[in-house]
């Protein structure tokens, strides 16, 4: 069955598929952060009492989340363009896998703020803290703790999403595997080996969360029989 698979052509392009790997690697990471950054936004917005802020944060996390991620690149990548916006194309895939995972972080965030007694937030009105000083010191120290395990759940989700900025010639991990297809014609040693390499990403991100579960403390305690 294995007969006609190279394994010496995945040696010969392991290279291309390190290099590929680490720009999914860094790249994730910087749409994580940037993600992280939106997120906070929009869950501070959706958690103000004027209706405007509210609206307008419901209004974009609907929206992201009601249409396909590869939409949202392809209206980036074109669009920006056509309104005077030349970016990098990594810019351009940065820029849409902040904005669409931002929204989810958001609803993420928010659960971890409203998970926090309300007695808290009121010793810091008490206390004279401003809303920004509450959020800072008191409210989201705390939520993170809670939402650490989900966001690390959503930054598997990021890192595999990160493929699709192989379609706008992005030379991150999938796009090393579509260069040994088409230089070699060997699909199914350039596809398997990106999934191997995307199989060890998700394992050390899943390994991360369960670590991070223990160490706050937020898993049920084994049982003894």
């Amino acid at each position: 069955m294995l007969e006609n698979f190279s394994f010496r052509t995945i040696v010969e392009y392991l290279p291309l598929f390190g290099q590929g790997l680490i720009t999914t690697v860094w790249l994730s990471a910087l749409s994580f952060a940037g993600a992280l950054a939106v997120g906070i936004v929009l869950a501070a917005m959706n958690l103000q009492r004027g209706k405007l802020f509210r609206i307008a944060a419901k209004a974009y996390i609907d929206a992201v989340r009601a249409t396909p991620l590869l939409a949202q690149l392809y209206f980036l990548y074109f669009g920006l363009p056509r309104l005077g916006f030349v970016l990098p194309e990594l810019v351009v895939g940065i820029i849409a896998l902040s904005l669409n995972s931002g929204a989810y972080i958001a609803e993420i965030i928010r659960a971890g703020i409203l998970s926090i007694s309300r007695g808290q937030v009121e010793a810091g009105v008490a206390s004279g803290m401003t809303y920004v000083q509450r959020m800072r010191l008191v409210i989201l120290p705390q939520a993170f703790k809670v939402t650490i395990p989900p966001l690390l759940g959503q930054a598997i989700v990021l890192v595999k999403d990160s493929a699709l900025l192989s379609l706008i010639s992005v030379s991150e991990l999938t796009r090393a595997g579509q260069l040994l297809a088409s230089d070699r014609f060997m699909p199914a040693e350039g596809f398997l080996t990106i999934a191997a390499f995307y199989l060890l990403l998700y394992y050390g991100l899943k390994g991360l969360a369960a670590l991070s579960s223990r160490w706050l403390g937020l898993q049920p305690a084994r049982s003894s029989t």
